[in-house]
């Protein structure tokens, strides 16, 4: 007979299995853990950042954490639940225009009051959207969906660029500062943390989400729906649920970025913001969590460089590299160093120690 070999699910995150031969042994397989070395040296790196840039790099890198933010809300959506979503700068912008309101007309600026206001307004925004193209007696296609945000986010666009109280074309300039207490939260080191901090602790958050039976479900949901469907989820709620997660996400991102830049604009609910954070996790590799927050801070730096360097043609430059990764790396740069297991992920629990004495009776019985 043949090896048969039983694979019993390693800790979250884990990668180890305990496989069983032909006489019944219990042999402990484990692989290399690459995904925890990976975000520890972003978080280093990230950590050491403000230490050895020049200010203005700084707030360069506070806007590309951000950015990371808005980039893992659509690695949820789209990574882990297979949403293509085109119109994620929808909710992005709205928290953005929401809390730029909430400055101007109430003179509202507390961390403790707007950063919640904007996640609610994105997760609103996402639960009214999701609700129409994911909830309806149908399951929805893909293309539907794709398209469904596309026509969203586009006409928010418009709405903004037509409505006078958002400030029309022009947008809404001078956004006071973020405050806490009596202190500003302006431009530099301590906004950079601030932003950093958020982003680890919503990091860890999906991490445990993905990493969940929920995070389980989704993965089923991705390679093959029917399948669950038929042992008895609703897909398209699960699909609904992970939707709204996601907007709230980009809802705190666009809330930070507004404060940031101290400004809001149509371009930042329009389509172009929304393809862009899709070039961001394509970039980094989908599915990963780390993958987009790599592909944002990547995809951000080549652009500066280039843009500083070859102001003419950086566009071109950009887009065929991004072309020539999108073709040979599918799987998005973190594919080089994470393998496909690992990207995917173990759950249950941790395999327990009696399992080899349990494979040594098996041997031994008559």
């Amino acid at each position: 007979m043949g090896a048969v070999k039983q694979a019993i699910p390693a800790a979250i995150g884990g990668e180890a299995d305990v496989a069983m031969d032909s006489s019944g042994t219990a042999k402990q397989a484990s692989t290399r853990k690459i995904l925890p070395i990976v975000e520890g040296v972003v978080l280093v790196a990230a950590l050491l950042a403000p230490l050895l840039l020049q200010d203005y790099l700084t707030v360069f890198a506070t806007r590309v954490i951000i950015l990371a933010l808005f980039a893992l809300s659509f690695d949820l959506v789209w990574g882990y639940a297979g949403i293509m979503s085109f119109g994620q700068a929808l909710f992005f912008g709205s928290a953005g225009y929401g809390v730029a309101l909430l400055a101007r007309d109430l003179d509202i600026t507390n961390i403790f009051l707007v950063l919640p206001a904007g996640t609610l307004i994105g997760l609103t925004f996402a639960l009214l959207l999701g609700g129409f193209l994911l909830l309806g007696r149908h399951p929805s296609s893909v293309i539907f969906v794709s398209l469904g945000t596309l026509t969203g986010s586009y006409a928010a666009d418009r709405l903004a660029r037509g409505w006078y109280y958002l400030g029309g074309q022009n947008g809404i300039p001078s956004i006071a500062p973020m405050t806490v207490g009596g202190y500003e939260f302006t431009e530099g080191p301590a906004f950079y943390y601030l932003v950093l901090g958020i982003l680890v602790v919503v990091y860890l958050l999906c991490r445990f989400l993905v990493r969940s039976q929920f995070g389980l479900a989704l993965a089923g949901l991705r390679e093959n729906e029917q399948r669950i469907a038929f042992f008895g989820y609703k897909a398209q709620h699960l699909k609904a649920i992970i939707f709204a997660i996601g907007g709230a996400v980009a809802g705190m991102a666009g809330s930070l970025y507004a404060f940031h830049e101290g400004f809001v604009w149509p371009n930042m609910v329009g389509v172009v913001v929304s393809t862009q954070v899709v070039l961001y996790v394509l970039f980094g590799g989908s599915g990963t969590l780390i993958g987009a927050v790599i592909g944002a801070v990547i995809v951000e730096g080549v652009s500066f460089w280039l843009s500083d360097n070859y102001r003419d043609i950086w566009p071109i430059i950009l887009g065929v590299l991004l072309l020539f990764v999108i073709l040979f790396r599918p799987l998005g740069l973190i594919s080089f160093v994470l393998g496909e297991r690992e990207r995917v992920g173990s759950f249950g629990a941790k395999p327990r120690e009696d399992v080899k004495a349990n494979g040594k009776e098996k041997r031994n019985a008559p």
